[in-house]
């Protein structure tokens, strides 16, 4: 330990010689601690570098290791951040014991509120790609659907159509969404809802926009109609088609849903599959509810007593309903307006998400442009 220490001190008497001896004989002194600042100039770029650098190894090695080892919890990060940028806000509204949880952006203004309802084991995140596309002073909200994540679990009673209708209402008045009357969208199952809805409550709908419902007898069969009769024949002991359990099954459901191939990484699939597994016996009930003799076809059922103006918007290549249904749907509503979408499968808010923004958009524009034209000529 002494000679360490004498040899250190030895170190610094030379380095201390060698400074005077240059200082000394340098005709230009003041170099001297120019080039000692540029030493030491030197070493702090070089400690900033590795600062600079371990602070950037840190959150891409903790991507790395969510991505390998815990894809369930990147995919929620993922989720929250885009609510973040897009400037969604969540929140909870409570009703005598029953818990809502809903997303939401801007404030009631000029133009109608939008309330969007997604689809079967889907999830109020969905419409973000939809919503990135909708200017920002358009009041938005995303609700979860009854029992689907943070919205209150109860039984069967909930879960069917009219069910969901009852809850989607309770919903409506405790946020008093229905002071004024609002554009309502519903896809899939959120769609079968939404004109269910619209039929029971028409004074609170301005105008509604139907992506690819279900609730149709379409005349044409589709793929899934065909899982679905292989399920009625076994007796409900196969898989459900929508309600994966492994990552092969969660790509083979992209297939179904969608037109478009999306390349998602095996681990990616995996983590949808960790998210939705621990809810998979609640969305059987579910669907066995949405499949009943009740659910089934209560879109069709209640057409004749919508009175809001109607779109409906359909990808041609959708394999879970058939496009043949927009036209059932346009033949018992008249004035319905359909679009119909080129190579797009059933998962329109996906696929096509810009279009989709456009068409709502002009449509709610539309509407609302009649409404003042009638008014100003009467």
């Amino acid at each position: 330990m002494k000679s360490k220490s004498v040899a250190f001190w030895k170190m610094h008497d030379t380095e201390q010689t060698v400074s005077s001896v240059f200082i000394k004989h340098c005709p230009f002194p003041s170099v001297f601690w120019i080039f000692r600042a540029a030493m030491a100039a030197e070493l702090d770029v070089v400690n900033l570098f590795f600062i600079a650098g371990a602070t950037l190894a840190i959150p891409i090695l903790a991507f790395l290791a969510s991505f390998l080892l815990w894809p369930s919890v990147l995919i929620k990060v993922y989720y929250w951040y885009w609510r973040r940028t897009l400037g969604l806000q969540v929140r909870y509204a409570d009703c005598g014991g029953y818990r809502f949880c809903y997303s939401y952006r801007g404030k009631p203004g000029m133009r109608p509120s939008i309330l969007m309802l997604h689809g079967f084991s889907a999830h109020k995140d969905m419409w973000l790609t939809v919503v990135k596309y909708l200017p920002k002073h358009l009041h938005i909200v995303c609700v979860d659907m009854p029992g689907h994540e943070g919205t209150t679990r109860t039984n069967t009673e909930d879960y069917s159509v009219q069910g969901q209708v009852r809850r989607i209402h309770q919903f409506v008045g405790s946020i008093h969404l229905n002071r004024k009357a609002f554009h309502l969208v519903g896809t899939s199952m959120g769609g079968n809802v939404a004109g269910v809805y619209a039929a029971c409550h028409p004074s609170e709908i301005c105008s509604m926009t139907l992506i690819c419902p279900d609730g149709i007898r379409h005349p044409c069969e589709t793929k899934f109609d065909n899982h679905l009769q292989d399920l009625e024949h076994s007796n409900f002991t196969l898989n459900i088609p929508l309600i994966p359990t492994t990552p092969d099954e969660m790509e083979d459901m992209f297939r179904l849903c969608s037109h478009i191939r999306f390349k998602i990484p095996q681990q990616i699939l995996q983590g949808l599959v960790d998210v939705r597994e621990p809810h998979n016996a609640f969305y059987e009930e579910v669907f066995m509810e949405i499949i009943g003799e009740k659910s089934r076809y209560a879109l069709q059922e209640h057409l004749h007593l919508i009175t809001s103006p109607l779109q409906v918007i359909w990808g041609k290549q959708d394999q879970v309903v058939d496009v043949s249904g927009a036209t059932v749907i346009a033949e018992l509503v008249p004035g319905c307006k359909v679009d119909l979408l080129d190579n797009c499968g059933h998962s329109v808010v996906m696929e096509k998400p810009c279009r989709t923004a456009k068409l709502i958009l002009e449509f709610i524009i539309l509407q609302q442009n009649a409404r003042s034209g009638t008014k100003k000529s009467s």
